[in-house]
């Protein structure tokens, strides 16, 4: 194995366990469904954004089902491997064009995932618990990605900026 793929190995793997520790440290329950509202996307955000599509898939789908699974929300990690896999992968697609790199098209992205993301947990709920419960978490789910849109912006505005990070990003 190359040097430089063991590297990004090491930062995927990292990403992934930022991302479920930053599920896990704040959780507010949502009663209807059984979930809860974390700031978890806002490391979606970041890691998709430094190092890329499949990292972008791998480390929001595993770390955030990692999540589910540590913190007793069995029934979730699928769910959510699948809904928060494609929501990093909806932001590094979208940002990898050249014009996606400047500040407003990055949080339009990141609003755009985090749309999905609304949308996917309401299929999820609707699946689980019925309609009338999921539609009674999307406003929760709502502020929990409005809140990682601003967190997530503050970190990849950040962080982008530093060389090191800017070495990491992969075509």
């Amino acid at each position: 194995m190359r040097e430089k793929d063991f590297k990004r190995l090491v930062y995927i793997a990292l990403m992934t366990a930022l991302i479920t520790v930053g599920t896990m440290v704040i959780q507010i329950p949502t009663p209807y469904t059984k979930g809860y509202v974390n700031i978890g996307d806002s490391f979606i955000f970041l890691s998709a954004s430094i190092l890329g599509p499949f990292a972008g898939f791998i480390s929001g789908g595993v770390g955030s089902a990692l999540a589910d699974l540590l913190s007793g929300y069995v029934v979730w990690a699928p769910w959510t491997f699948v809904i928060k896999g494609l929501e990093g992968l909806i932001v590094a697609l979208l940002l990898k064009k050249r014009s996606a790199k400047k500040s407003l098209v990055r949080i339009a992205v990141f609003i755009l995932a985090a749309i999905w993301m609304v949308f996917g947990y309401y299929i999820g709920g609707a699946a689980m618990y019925g309609f009338k419960a999921a539609l009674a978490d999307v406003p929760g789910n709502i502020i929990q990605g409005i809140g990682s849109v601003i967190i997530g912006s503050i970190l990849v505005e950040s962080l982008s900026r530093i060389k090191y990070f800017k070495d990491l990003k992969q075509g």
